[in-house]
């Protein structure tokens, strides 16, 4: 990061900050146009509440606020016709609103902005024209938010789900290669759980980082032409979270295998299996990096890591020949498979 933006952030005044403030002050100037009135609180007030990290959540959270609003301008409306602000009206406008939000299955959001406007109105409006206003002032704070956020540096999470790749694959290929112990241990209790488990959930992580830069490019128009990168970056993510389901599958099939009786005795013929899977661990630490920059040289680097993982289990197959566990034999077959299934996942054909 330069220098130059390194230090405002450090007083906390990033990007997402100004645009906040900036959002604020043009929906409060312009709603004193629109609106006609001196004070539009509702407006910057929207505004602050609808700037979020993408375009993609600044529209879902302009249209929460926009339908809480309604509803809650209407139902403050009708009770506050009857009764003037005291607990009582608080308490039934609160109620009715919160209570027809939840009736039309509305989401927790709209649901307590119905609450939040319905008493603002009741307690500062009280005719039809000041609550009208109200939306008004609303419907330009929610849109003057969704424009600065989709025009002004719109968020880019790509170089996010870059790193969240290159961090999974590099996770996988040490999750992979630990498994290894699973081999050498004749006993002992771990038996890599915890790490394929923990796996799992950075895979989960990941896999969010691509789902927020495909939001973040939805409705920017400065960041369409990323879409045939975050094509190729999620089609990588895919390709890892395929291998993890793989890797799960060949810790149980170790785990198994260890707590044979056969296995003592077979484990001379099958020990290249370690081998096996260090070579597959060794495509999946590359991968990342082959992923986010597909150069001939990264994509050449690939393709001899995968050749000598195959020429690992083709050796690992000859070998299986003088297993005679029928019982060993099915788990080094099947822990066999999954490795031949991860190095295709993690090709070099992008």
């Amino acid at each position: 990061m330069n220098p130059n933006f390194r230090t405002p952030a450090r007083f906390g005044l990033t990007l997402q900050t100004f645009k906040t403030a900036l959002a604020a002050a043009l929906s409060w100037w312009l709603a004193t146009v629109l609106a006609y009135n001196n004070y539009p609180y509702f407006a910057p007030l929207a505004a602050i509440l609808t700037v979020q990290v993408t375009v993609a959540d600044s529209l879902e959270k302009a249209v929460q606020r926009i339908v809480g609003i309604i509803l809650g301008v209407a139902v403050s409306v009708l009770i506050g016709h009857w009764f003037s602000i005291g607990a009582l009206s608080i308490f039934l406008v609160i109620l009715a609103g919160m209570a027809i939000s939840n009736s039309l299955r509305l989401n927790n959001q709209i649901t307590s902005q119905v609450a939040v406007s319905s008493l603002l109105v009741l307690a500062f409006g009280h005719s039809q024209g000041y609550a009208f206003g109200r939306i008004v002032e609303t419907m330009v704070g929610c849109a003057v938010a969704v424009g600065i956020n989709a025009f002004l540096i719109p968020p880019n999470a790509i170089p996010s789900a870059e790193a969240s790749l290159l961090a999974l694959g590099k996770r996988a290929a040490s999750t992979l290669s630990d498994l290894t112990l699973l081999l050498g241990q004749k006993g002992g209790n771990w038996n890599g759980y915890n790490a394929v488990e923990s796996l799992i959930i950075e895979t989960g992580k990941s896999l969010q980082a691509i789902h927020l830069a495909k939001q973040s490019q939805k409705f920017s128009p400065f960041l369409a032409k990323t879409r045939a990168r975050l094509d190729v970056l999620s089609y990588g993510m895919n390709q890892l979270e395929r291998v993890t389901v793989q890797i799960r599958g060949i810790r149980r099939s170790l785990a198994d295998l260890r707590d044979m009786e056969d296995y003592k005795l077979e484990y001379p013929k099958i020990e290249r299996i370690s081998e096996a899977l260090r070579t597959a661990a060794a495509c999946l630490d590359h991968f990342g990096e082959m992923a986010i920059q597909p150069s001939d040289e990264n994509k050449d680097r690939q393709g001899a890591l995968i050749r000598r993982a195959q020429t690992v289990q083709l050796a690992c197959l000859n070998e299986m020949t003088q297993v005679g566990s029928p019982l060993v034999l099915r788990e080094v077959g099947g822990i066999l498979t999954d490795l031949d299934r991860i190095v295709k996942e993690v090709s070099a054909d992008l």
